[in-house]
């Protein structure tokens, strides 16, 4: 349905409001991601279980890969729509600063060697880097000039032509990709319960 299913004929957008089924909902399960990554780093300084810093190291690589192709997507979206695939826009702008942010998170916790010091300063962390990437892509652009449907005063999809067949594909999609993060995250995680549980033996 993404490719092939009917969608609007609107002005400029034209058949790229397909990436709406890609891009967002790629960036709505990278946003549940650096959720968990926040919420299990909280559950680690009240618990100080390492279980929940695997969660969330994991949470936030699978989050850092989802945010990669919602960023790839975007560029290529904004290509064909704005002429460009990086264009001055505070939306972009702190997308990109946003996973700058998180990369930092990364080389934090590889450049740290205590499993205790480590867990605990990526937790706190991990919490600011959360707090810091709602303000970068849901705060400031809907303060300043964007291109970005919703936001700087532009209206959102729903006032565009959001219509019914494009709810059943988005929604879900939305479900699906969220689901797909989780599940990878699972797997990384039950990857590294074994390979510590061999370097243990």
């Amino acid at each position: 349905m993404g490719f092939l299913g009917e969608v609007p004929r609107m002005p400029i957008l034209n058949e790229t409001i397909r990436n709406l089924y890609f891009h967002v909902t790629m960036w709505m399960a990278m946003l549940v991601l650096m959720l968990y990554n926040a919420f299990y780093g909280i559950l680690y300084l009240n618990k100080s279980n390492l279980y929940y810093d695997l969660v969330a190291e994991e949470s936030g690589r699978m989050a850092m890969v989802f945010g990669a192709a919602g960023l790839i997507t975007g560029m290529i979206w904004a290509n064909y729509t704005w002429g460009a695939p990086w264009v001055n826009d505070p939306q972009l702008n702190g997308t990109a600063a946003s996973l700058l942010i998180y990369a930092a998170y990364f080389i934090l916790r590889n450049a740290v060697q205590d499993e205790t010091k480590r867990a605990r300063l990526a937790a706190v962390y991990g919490i600011f880097a959360f707090v810091m990437m709602i303000v970068f892509i849901m705060v400031l652009p809907k303060m300043a000039d964007s291109l970005h449907p919703g936001k700087g005063g532009n209206p959102g999809f729903n006032k565009y032509d959001l219509d019914a067949n494009m709810r059943m594909v988005f929604y879900p999609a939305v479900i699906g990709w969220t689901l797909l993060g989780a599940w990878l995250t699972s797997l990384r995680i039950r990857i590294r319960l074994i390979e510590n549980k061999n370097n243990e033996q």
